[in-house]
């Protein structure tokens, strides 16, 4: 089947697939989140979280610390009454966060306009689902654990304002064995430095908190990154936690969803990392202590520009996926691009023209091969024919017409390969970049970040794929499969209606760039046939 389809239909048929796999795999494989938690698997705190101005079911709590070893007693003490109680909030122009009482960052609301949702509310990191919060301090001793969790912080600060510079607060918790104090310095660009400190050592751990459940589709990654000690990322998803793994000398803790992040870094000492997962599976990252430890933090949208500000390496914690090597450079150029047009609409077609004239060489050459085999499709289903029943002289033969034509069977498989990861890498990029959100084209394309809300784009799309196959050379000597390949464009129409508006304005300027570069090479073999027919007559 494959040696009878063009470049570009064995291009379509590689993406159908995949999509196919990626889609099955999160629908059947995955563990999807569940709205309400099971009540009977983890003891249920007494906390009520307001969110979008209604109470959020209290979560289910397990609070056990993160396991060292394959046997370890866990245990679900009952949290004081008083955990929901906000005892600091801290206000900056672009954020604003709240403390409980158990020295956690319990709310954590991003105050800008771009992201605020149609119901008029800010996204807020701190999940009221997730049990896991920013900053929470778990004791490897159970006992020390359990008392920890009964007993309430003091604050130096009821409220603090950041309005020109940073400003810390002393949180600290009398215990039996031993006093922690949490020195938190807030910063207004979203970062903070915590020194949490200990009269008497213990072994404990720190969290960034569970990952922001506001953008988690079942396309992108949500869980947890570990920038490790030789600097690679290793990335933990929900539903792939197996609870034990250890990360020495790590440098970056980030819990992900789709385009927001709370972290914890450190670039010169460094930290370990144990992984625990609750009973959904999902990654729950804590790092590790046993008196003093100074380490710095942020929670905020994953934008470049502004982790770039704060430090260059903590772009990583932007994960592309499998890709991310070549996804990465193309959004720095997207970027780029959109620095000189002023607009992303503009910028994802520009690129898109860019790409093609970058593989144009190449495409230029399947087409012509399967220009080519159009042309020796009547010798070869005359040797298909002579041939029947003797696959290896058919062979045999097919190679010698191919040879003496001067035309390649797999000539589209190299265009086809390198188009892929390309198309999968822009699909990253206009997936996951949250600089999209919000971003406007043309008419009423004011979010490229989401579906085309009329499905003009996706229709538009599908047309321009059935217009490609239309004029695309094809030797087909099996009905069935030409009938398939003809289902392909209203397949792809149907995946792209879900897709962001601008990974389908890409896909539909990658067609029309295809279908003008079919008719010029369709042109210069109808010329050289009509003179070739000219000279026979």
């Amino acid at each position: 089947m494959l040696d009878n389809m063009t470049q570009q239909q064995r291009m379509v048929l590689a993406l159908v697939l995949s999509f196919i796999f990626f889609i099955a795999y999160d629908f059947f494989l995955k563990p999807q989140p569940q709205a309400i938690i099971d009540q009977n698997k983890s003891v249920q705190t007494s906390q009520v979280v307001q969110h979008n101005n209604k109470a959020a079911p209290a979560p289910a709590m397990s609070t056990a610390a993160p396991v060292e070893q394959k046997q370890q007693t866990t245990v679900a003490p009952t949290i004081v009454s008083s955990n929901s109680q906000i005892i600091t909030t801290v206000n900056a122009k672009d954020f604003r966060l709240s403390i409980d009482a158990l020295g956690r960052i319990s709310s954590y609301e991003v105050m800008n306009e771009k992201f605020k949702s149609e119901d008029g509310s800010y996204p807020n990191l701190v999940s009221p689902l997730f049990a896991l919060k920013p900053l929470e301090v778990r004791f490897k001793d159970v006992t020390l654990n359990g008392e920890a969790f009964q007993k309430a912080y003091t604050t130096d600060s009821v409220e603090v304002t950041l309005d020109g510079g940073p400003q810390t607060v002393i949180l600290k918790q009398a215990l039996s064995t031993t006093e922690v104090t949490k020195k938190i310095t807030f910063y207004e660009n979203g970062t903070y430095d915590i020194d949490l400190s200990l009269t008497t050592p213990q072994d404990y751990f720190v969290s960034p908190g569970a990952r922001p459940d506001i953008e988690a589709d079942m396309y992108t990654f949500k869980g947890a990154l570990i920038q490790k000690a030789d600097g690679t990322i290793e990335t933990i998803e929900d539903g792939d936690a197996e609870g034990n793994e250890v990360f020495m000398g790590a440098s970056i803790l980030s819990a992900n969803d789709k385009y927001y992040t709370t972290a914890l870094y450190d670039f010169e000492d460094r930290f370990n990392i144990f992984v625990s997962k609750d009973h959904e599976d999902r990654a729950l990252g804590f790092i590790k202590g046993t008196q003093n430890i100074s380490i710095h933090g942020y929670m905020g949208a994953k934008e470049y520009d502004k982790l770039n500000t704060i430090d260059e390496r903590l772009t990583n914690i932007i994960e592309y996926g499998f890709f991310t090597f070549l996804a990465k450079p193309v959004f720095l150029f997207l970027k780029y691009i959109y620095s000189i047009l002023g607009n992303w609409g503009w910028s994802i077609v520009a690129i898109t023209l860019i790409i093609r004239f970058v593989l144009y060489p190449l495409t230029y050459k399947g087409m012509v091969s399967m220009n080519k085999l159009k042309e020796l499709a009547p010798k070869i289903k005359e040797i298909q024919k002579q041939y029947k029943g003797e696959p290896q002289k058919m062979n045999a033969k097919m190679m010698e017409l191919y040879k003496k034509h001067n035309a390649n069977p797999m000539g589209g498989c190299l265009p086809m390969l390198m188009q892929i990861p390309v198309f999968f890498a822009i699909y990253r990029v206009l997936l996951n970049s949250i600089e999209l959100k919000h971003a406007e084209w043309i008419l009423w394309y004011d979010d490229l970040s989401v579906m085309d809300p009329y499905y003009v784009l996706p229709i538009l799309m599908g047309a321009s794929m059935f217009w490609q196959q239309k004029i695309t050379p094809t030797n087909f000597t099996d009905p069935m499969q030409e009938k398939i390949m003809k289902f392909l464009p209203v397949i792809f129409t149907f995946f792209f209606m879900t897709f962001p508006a601008g990974l389908t304005l890409y896909w539909f300027v990658n067609n029309l760039f295809s279908v003008a570069q079919q008719y010029y090479v369709n042109a210069i073999f109808d010329k050289a046939r009509a003179a070739k027919e000219q000279a026979a007559s």
